[in-house]
């Protein structure tokens, strides 16, 4: 790379990384987002060729902004392994999809849609906290069959002994199932619970103790995977700066020791 290549390299990766770029992109974001909450609206024409024209402007500014991104990498190989440059890079190839091809006419419009995830990508607290929910997935779905379990067994329990009580909502384990999750939501769970004490006085006891299983004991249990991740992400990422920030002081300080040594030569 030439000295004046380097010098177009480092202006572009100066421009990608200023806080005025990264927050022009979030507004054009912000502005994708709304130009397509307008398009379910009816509105008169003029205004349709105006937000038609807008988005053909921001697809061309998503386009150039993921190209610079692409060029300013330090290894364009690596690029592609990042899941949200991969992300990034398909919602806006796909918007270029014309509105006007009848066949991909569905395509586009979701693809223009997602463009508003695109926060995520260009926000680094957002893409910090979809990462750790991501990497929470595994325990919290261990903690989501412990729930299925607790469900099943509810269900099965309320659909023998209700069953003659209210057909609708405990006519079998499906349907006990879905009653359940209406009581767990606390979706009008009392008027529930007093039809089956006419029957079962105690019954008040079965639904008690599974709202206190599901509403309280899992819930905290899914809080505190998620809370668990998302601290060991932090100090992942604490980490990982405070090793770049030593490697960068000992670059510097071996620049230093280079130029002191040149300057003894001088001397000498």
């Amino acid at each position: 790379m030439t000295q004046q290549q380097n010098l177009i390299f480092n202006s572009l990766k100066q421009v990608e990384a200023s806080k005025l770029f990264q927050g022009g992109v979030i507004a054009i974001i912000v502005l994708s987002a709304l130009t397509t909450g307008a398009k379910t609206y009816n509105l008169p024409t003029v205004f349709e060729h105006v937000l038609e024209g807008l988005d053909t402007a921001i697809t061309f500014f998503f386009l150039v902004e993921i190209l610079l991104r692409f060029i300013v990498h330090d290894n364009k190989k690596r690029f592609f392994l990042d899941g949200w440059n991969i992300f990034d890079t398909l919602v806006v190839v796909g918007s270029l999809i014309p509105l006007q091809n009848a066949d991909a006419v569905l395509i586009g419009r979701l693809l223009r849609i997602f463009r508003v995830l695109r926060l995520v990508s260009v926000i680094p607290d957002l893409r910090f906290l979809i990462n750790s929910l991501f990497k929470a997935i595994p325990r919290m779905g261990y903690i989501a069959v412990l729930m299925f379990i607790i469900f099943y067994i509810y269900a099965a329990i309320g659909s023998l002994f209700f069953h003659s009580i209210n057909e609708v909502l405990w006519g079998d384990v499906t349907i006990s199932m879905l009653t359940l999750f209406r009581v767990a939501t606390f979706e009008d769970w009392t008027d529930v619970m007093y039809e089956t004490m006419d029957t079962y006085p105690l019954s008040w006891i079965y639904y008690l103790t599974f709202i206190f299983l599901t509403a309280f004991v899992f819930l905290n249990m899914m809080v505190g995977a998620i809370l668990e991740v998302m601290s060991a992400e932090q100090n992942a990422r604490e980490q990982a700066s405070a090793h770049k920030e030593r490697a960068d002081m000992a670059e510097q300080i071996q620049a230093l020791q280079h130029k002191v040594d040149i300057l003894i030569e001088r001397l000498k």
